[in-house]
């Protein structure tokens, strides 16, 4: 799983040294940036910006760091004439991506320009099989996290919360809930405003005997929608409902067009 067909890969290359830094990927659904640096590099060759997190040997960079090394680079959004700009490039609005391409991402405060690559190269790949594919809330403030490698992790909260932003996620269920997969897997986000990196969940999760083709069979098995219900109880709809309000059977999932059950719930209405 290397990609989708809205990635695209950029090449940061420094010219007066002629190596390369790493390699910009950009969502373009979301426009979401994430930098992947070269592990070579150390604090005093790396982008300023990023020296600090080299120095602690973290060479995946994060979503709003990547976007201010890109917003450093190119024509601010409220810049005066900024509405002359777009007309003179043929552009409808303000587009951070645009203009980087429009620039080669060159900066007058270093010697770093972008190129377009089809693909990306083995040390971000390698990277990647660590970042997560799925991700839901448990009890406790636990999260059980899938990563790219098949690997099936849970995370207590309470572990890394000493992460920024992870003490208002403990405290608030309702942004708890909230976690989903951020662009590309690199972390897992709540209420799109605070992240905690994939690495980090990693590293901190303890490891379950559990393949992410072990849970999507268990789905494919167990889970039961009203219509199937029918068929194995032999029922009706209104049976079913019937059912639910005496709390014979619990839906695991509600909704207009349909609720989900667990087989094994359905199954005990037929000992």
């Amino acid at each position: 799983m290397e990609g989708t067909i809205f990635m695209k890969i950029y090449e940061i290359i420094d010219f007066e040294n002629k190596f390369s830094i790493g390699v910009l990927i950009y969502y373009e659904k979301k426009k979401q940036f994430i930098i992947e640096l070269q592990d070579y590099l150390d604090e005093w060759t790396a982008p300023l910006l990023f020296s600090a997190l080299v120095k602690k040997n973290i060479y995946t960079i994060p979503r709003e760091l990547s976007r201010l090394w890109v917003r450093e680079r190119i024509i601010p959004r409220d810049r005066q004439n900024i509405g002359d700009i777009l007309k003179n490039h043929g552009l409808e609005s303000y587009d951070e991506m645009k203009f980087l391409e429009i620039s080669r991402g060159k900066c007058s405060q270093d010697y770093l320009y972008i190129k377009r690559m089809d693909r990306l190269p083995n040390y971000a790949v390698h990277r990647r099989k660590k970042n997560v594919i799925e991700c839901f809330p448990c009890n406790n403030r636990e999260l059980l996290c899938f990563f790219m490698d098949d690997v099936v992790k849970k995370i207590n909260l309470n572990d890394i919360a000493n992460e920024e932003g992870v003490d208002k996620i403990l405290e608030f269920d309702q942004l708890y809930q909230s976690c989903m997969v951020g662009p590309g897997g690199y972390c897992v986000t709540f209420n799109d405003s605070i992240d905690i990196a994939a690495g980090t969940l990693y590293d901190a999760g303890q490891v379950i005997p559990l393949s992410r083709d072990d849970f999507i069979k268990f789905a494919n098995k167990n889970l039961l929608d009203t219509v199937e219900c029918c068929e194995l109880l032999e029922c009706s709809r209104q049976n079913i409902g019937y059912m639910v309000k005496k709390q014979h059977i619990t839906p695991i999932k509600e909704n207009v067009k349909g609720n989900l059950y667990l087989r094994g719930d359905i199954q005990k209405n037929m000992w």
